[in-house]
């Protein structure tokens, strides 16, 4: 996963990067709180309907996610997720990390992570 200030590259500029990549890119948006960042990250990913918005359910989901990507035949997926201060300074930031680096690691190139700071 990599990690940008919003101060050094806008959101534009990023995309911008990903598409002369060939990638697909997936914007994720702000969200303040634990449970706003996984129903954000539901919904952008269009998670089953029996998707259980905790920190499990968000690794078991972009398991199968990542899972899809190599199966489609597509272009490989990077994720923008637009990070707001306040939700930095949540306990479970950092679980989420590890969770999208653990899901990067599993897809190999289908999937890669990008996370912009906000002020």
């Amino acid at each position: 996963m990599k990690i940008y200030s919003a101060d050094t590259w806008t959101i534009e500029e990023l995309q911008e990067q990903v598409d002369d990549a060939g990638r697909i890119t997936v914007l994720v948006p702000p969200a303040a709180t634990k449970k706003a960042v996984l129903e954000v990250f539901g919904q952008v990913l269009d998670f089953p309907e029996y998707y259980g918005v905790n920190l499990d359910a968000l690794n078991d989901s972009l398991h199968d996610f990542a899972d899809s990507l190599s199966e489609d035949g597509e272009a490989p997926v990077t994720l923008i997720w637009q990070v707001p201060a306040a939700y930095r300074t949540d306990r479970s930031f950092g679980v989420v990390c590890e969770i999208l680096q653990d899901a990067e690691k599993y897809s190999g190139r289908d999937l890669a992570v990008i996370a912009v700071f906000q002020n």
